[in-house]
């Protein structure tokens, strides 16, 4: 069973507010007359589900293009969490279980930014000591079903900052509702692009 975990990316998608918005310009139609379609698009790389680059961050950053694979892709744990919104998750919202020994990429599932065309701006976040954490307990991966690891009002991206001395790479905008709390396969490749500061990703999960 696969579940796709990415927002379908359309004009209507919601973006950081003054970011780029998602964005189609038609070359050519075969509904007026053309022998194919052929199309491009315009959008900020921090759209959807994405991959953060530690270049985003920070001045020392590796590019999306530079960074491994390797934590993008195997066997993952969703954890559902009670905070509200505007809230921080913290290490006491962890379950009552030793997972993360088990499993290197964890994603967290608050419910507090639930539509995608939408932008509400009191998401739930992480605290830089639950990413503190979680980097002591090897973890290389941790998602999200909001749009930052930071409140939407911070300047300093304590926790952004957090992945960066660890070495830990991100994912934001997921769709994790309906998701059951578990473990599942993951996969959510970044693309290639040459020097950005992110990438969409196609996530899904996978039940093995």
């Amino acid at each position: 069973m696969i579940i796709d975990i990415s927002p379908l990316l359309e004009e209507a998608i919601a973006v950081w507010p003054g970011d780029i918005p998602f964005k189609r310009q038609w070359q050519c139609q075969i509904k007026e007359g053309a022998n194919i379609d052929l199309s491009s698009l315009s959008s900020t790389v921090h759209i959807g589900a994405h991959a953060d680059a530690p270049s985003h961050y920070h001045k020392e950053g590796q590019s999306i293009d530079q960074v491994d694979l390797e934590p993008y892709l195997g066997m993952c744990y969703v954890i559902e969490v009670d905070v509200p919104r505007g809230g921080l998750i913290g290490i006491e919202n962890l379950p009552d279980s030793d997972i993360w020994k088990s499993y290197q990429r964890i994603l967290f599932k608050t419910s507090t930014f639930p539509d995608p065309k939408s932008f509400n701006e009191d998401f739930a976040a992480f605290s830089p000591k639950l990413i503190e954490f979680l980097a002591k307990q090897d973890v290389k991966l941790i998602g999200i079903d909001t749009p930052s690891f930071d409140l939407f009002n911070s300047k300093d991206l304590e926790s952004h900052q957090q992945l960066m001395k660890y070495s830990i790479r991100n994912l934001e905008g997921l769709i994790l509702k309906g998701v059951e709390q578990g473990p599942w396969e993951l996969i959510a490749l970044p693309l290639k692009l040459a020097g950005f500061d992110a990438s969409p990703v196609r996530a899904v999960l996978r039940k093995v």
